[in-house]
């Protein structure tokens, strides 16, 4: 009886211990099916931020591409204006040369021609004499014709060196005379036709005030110059009132 009482409270604690370590070893397989699942996740995760900084990586080596082929582009453009530039310098340095000369040469021609009278010049040298005055005055009507547009391409070409520089903001002066009215306005494409131009010493990337009775309605920058007339975009911010064909521009930035 004692043996067979031993016997069942042997079975009864093996059971005992076959339910614990069931009850433990689940657990465990439990807690590692947990961390499998948290490390597959991050990895998951990993896996997704790698391929998002991938992708932002190309993409920033792109935009890095694109900025050095626009900087390039913009170098080479300051250098052209930079040559060109130089070029109408010297051509103003020869024209006003020359323009000097041939003044010297009117005012010899036309001292000549006072002597010949006071000296009894006969009528066919001093008709020469005059024709021959009158020959370089039209030569240095001409000259000063050159002078002045010659002028008005350096201004361009200056007020383009002025936009490239990297300092500081990119103010291009205008004559402080410059006055225009506007012409047509696209309210679709924001920008503005005016009737001034070249000739009224416009110049591209300059910044006008446009103006109704004294009142600013908005602020515009030139885009495109033609002779007698340009074309300029509203500057975004500045658009304080519906601009309208008849409103007055002024220079914002008049040269001193």
């Amino acid at each position: 009886m004692l043996i067979r009482i031993s016997l069942i409270v042997a079975i009864l604690a093996a059971v005992a211990v076959g339910v614990l370590d069931f009850v433990f070893v689940q657990d465990k397989i439990a807690v590692l099916q947990k961390d499998r699942d948290d490390q597959r996740t991050a990895k998951d995760t990993a896996q997704r931020e790698l391929a998002t900084t991938r992708a932002e990586l190309a993409k920033t080596n792109t935009a890095l591409v694109q900025t050095k082929a626009t900087l390039d582009a913009t170098t080479a453009e300051k250098d052209k204006a930079l040559a060109d530039l130089d070029t109408q310098n010297k051509r103003a340095e020869k024209l006003g040369d020359d323009l000097k000369k041939t003044r010297e040469e009117r005012d010899a021609a036309q001292a000549e021609l006072a002597a010949y009278k006071s000296s009894g010049l006969s009528p066919a040298q001093a008709v020469n004499a005059a024709k021959q005055i009158k020959a370089l005055e039209d030569t240095i009507t001409g000259q000063q014709e050159e002078a002045t547009v010659l002028g008005r391409q350096i201004n361009k070409l200056k007020a383009e060196l002025a936009f490239y520089k990297p300092e500081g903001p990119h103010i291009v002066p205008l004559p402080p005379t410059l006055q225009g009215k506007v012409v047509a306005f696209d309210p679709k494409w924001n920008f503005v036709l005016l009737d001034v131009g070249e000739k009224q010493g416009a110049l591209e990337h300059g910044q006008l005030l446009v103006n109704r009775k004294g009142k600013l309605v908005a602020k515009v920058i030139i885009t495109r110059v033609e002779k007698d007339r340009c074309v300029a975009n509203v500057m975004p911010g500045w658009q304080l009132g519906e601009v309208i064909e008849g409103d007055l521009v002024i220079p914002a930035y008049p040269a001193s």
